[in-house]
């Protein structure tokens, strides 16, 4: 019986793939590339894949929201790989992507909170662009942050749960 149930697949994999596949396509739409002041590089790619994940991170319940972190981990992973860093600098790099992760979705979720989009324009000078003061681009960003979070917030679970991450347009 044991073997039978390795075997069978989790049915939330489908959900947490589809939400993870949904956040990366919108973390990659040349929009926040050409019209926020994004860097277009694997740090700038990073920072909007943190935002988007954050996101819907906050609206999830535990076993969907602890899937979608591995599969942000192991996707992480795999790409540091992939650029050839090496097997013993990967957890190293790691440790610090997730950091970074963690503060950047205290600082959003705080901000998003208190619905302060000044506070949101900052976090994101700060974390997105290397900004000390936030400038159109961030103040922009912030509006599609604000506006991102709105529209999860009144997106039935049901979609989430089925992997449907309804994110506007940028």
């Amino acid at each position: 019986m044991m073997v039978f149930k390795l075997l069978r697949k989790d049915p939330s994999a489908a959900t947490i793939e589809a939400l993870y596949g949904a956040i990366v396509a919108q973390a990659r739409l040349p929009a926040f590339y050409e019209r926020y002041g994004v860097p277009d590089t694997v740090e700038g790619r990073f920072e909007m894949l943190v935002l988007h994940l954050a996101l819907v991170l906050d609206r999830l319940g535990e076993p969907l929201a602890a899937g979608l972190m591995d599969a942000f981990c192991r996707d992480l992973d795999h790409n540091l790989r992939e650029m050839g860093v090496s097997d013993l600098a990967v957890p190293r790099r790691m440790r610090g992507y997730m950091e970074a992760f963690y503060g950047r979705a205290r600082a959003y979720g705080a901000a998003l909170t208190a619905g302060d989009r000044a506070a949101c324009a900052a976090a994101l000078a700060r974390n997105v662009q290397g900004r000390a003061e936030p400038d159109d681009g961030a103040r922009a960003l912030a509006d599609y942050m604000m506006s991102a979070a709105g529209a999860l917030a009144e997106t039935a679970p049901t979609a989430l749960n089925e992997g449907r991450a309804p994110f506007p347009a940028p």
